[in-house]
C-alpha cells in the first residue's frame, strides 16, 4: 500500500455502507473517491499524497481534511510517479463543509 511506503500504520476495513460513513464524516459526494481514511482527527478521502497530508498535519487549519476526487489513473497508489502526483487537485474540505483547493 502507497500510504505504509510512506511509515503510516494502516487498518483496512471494508465497509459496505461506505458511503453513508463518508457523508458522516462530512465528505460530500462531488468530491468522493473509493477510499476513506482517518488520520490524526482528519478525514481523507481518495488517493490523496502523503506530501499533501504530512502538510495538513504540519499546518493543522480547521477542517474536516483532505480529498483527491475521483480514481485518477496517475494518482499516489494507482500508477504514474511522484512527479504525476504533484499535478493532482487536492481538495481541503473546510469545517464548515465548502472547498477550497489545497494544492497540486
Amino acid at each position: 500500500m502507497y500510504l505504509r511506503t510512506h511509515g503510516a500504520t494502516v487498518d483496512v476495513t471494508d465497509d459496505p455502507e461506505r458511503s453513508t460513513y463518508r457523508s458522516g464524516l462530512g465528505i460530500r459526494d462531488e468530491v468522493s473517491s473509493c477510499h476513506t481514511a482517518e488520520v490524526d482527527g482528519y478525514v481523507m478521502e481518495g488517493h490523496v499524497p502523503a506530501q499533501a497530508i504530512e502538510r495538513l498535519l504540519s499546518e493543522r487549519p480547521d477542517a474536516i481534511g483532505l480529498a483527491l476526487p475521483g480514481m485518477a489513473a496517475d494518482s499516489p497508489g494507482m500508477g504514474g510517479d511522484a512527479q504525476d502526483w504533484a499535478n493532482q487537485p487536492v481538495v481541503l474540505v473546510q469545517a464548515d463543509g465548502s472547498l477550497s483547493e489545497w494544492g497540486r
